[in-house]
């Protein structure tokens, strides 16, 4: 049986803990704003992608369409988001800011940059770049390989 070994030494787990760090610092920047992280990143793809449906939405966000439809209602009657009462082709509702969501985005997008520059202030540029590019060829190396299948 193959152990991860260390923990102290392990990637992996380094990531889990910086993740679950930037989580927390995350919650704790928004919640001023009454945002989760999840509302949050929802209003941020949405103001980059407007017109995506529920399940793309649910996809760039990382959660699962069933938690993305709670996010959605919530943002809703806040009034923060608009979506047709019915889809203009197929199933699919686009879902689009309104400006008092365009608003609190631009608060959460200050407060969570903030959080970023804390995150990453004692990294020289061209380390920050090297972390970027790092963690994106991690993450493309484990979408593009099934996982080996354990002996029995």
């Amino acid at each position: 049986m193959q152990q991860v070994g260390d923990l102290d030494a392990s990637i992996g787990y380094a990531m889990k803990e910086a993740a679950s760090a930037l989580r927390s610092a995350m919650e704790d920047a928004l919640r001023p704003l009454d945002l989760s992280v999840s509302q949050y990143s929802s209003l941020e793809v949405l103001g980059q992608q407007p017109g995506l449906s529920a399940a793309q939405l649910a996809r760039r966000t990382f959660v699962t369409r069933q938690s993305m439809q709670g996010v959605l209602t919530g943002l809703a009657a806040r009034g923060l988001l608009s979506r047709p009462d019915a889809a203009p082709q197929g199933r699919a509702l686009p879902t689009e800011l309104t400006p008092a969501g365009r608003d609190l985005l631009r608060q959460a997008s200050r407060a969570v940059a903030g959080v970023e520059h804390r995150m990453l202030e004692h990294l020289s540029a061209e380390d920050q770049h090297r972390l970027h590019s790092d963690l994106a060829r991690c993450a493309e190396a484990l979408r593009s390989r099934r996982a080996p299948s354990r002996p029995v």
